[in-house]
């Protein structure tokens, strides 16, 4: 049994890695490229946004590495959703589930109707009157 989850970790971790090397592309300059976003397709990005804009390249560079950032932890923290669920596939449901529990982002399109809505419970007003006399004793100290 002990061995079975090692398995399935090791190979979410190695779909990760493999991911990871797929996303490492040549651009058009032919240079390799480690992110998903590069440079020409960032300015794309920001032409169809304000054609006007302009950018300094300490700001692509920065906009660049935010963007890989991202995209690793949220990677990262869906592998770590699929071993949890005890998978050793990575699944859409486990990238939404992350987006939308960490970022509160809802991508439309994916099945977002599997997912089980997430609410935070409402505060009463006699919960808000104790804590407000909570308060008010504390100040007196």
């Amino acid at each position: 049994m002990m061995n079975a989850g090692k398995s399935s970790e090791s190979s979410v971790r190695q779909s990760s890695s493999n991911s990871q090397a797929a996303a490492a592309s040549v651009n058009n300059q032919g240079s390799v490229s480690s992110g998903v976003l590069d440079k020409a397709r960032l300015r794309d990005l920001v032409k169809e946004v304000d054609p006007l804009e302009q950018m300094d390249d300490d700001v692509e560079d920065v906009l660049l590495q935010v963007a890989d950032d991202f995209i690793e932890n949220i990677v990262s923290a869906s592998c770590q959703l699929a071993r949890h669920r005890r998978s050793n596939t990575l699944e859409a449901k486990d990238v939404q589930l992350c987006l939308d529990r960490s970022w509160n982002m809802q991508v439309p399109g994916f099945g977002s109707e599997e997912l089980r809505p997430y609410k935070k419970s409402i505060t009463t007003e006699a919960h808000k009157q104790r804590m407000a006399l909570i308060r008010k004793t504390l100040k007196k100290y």
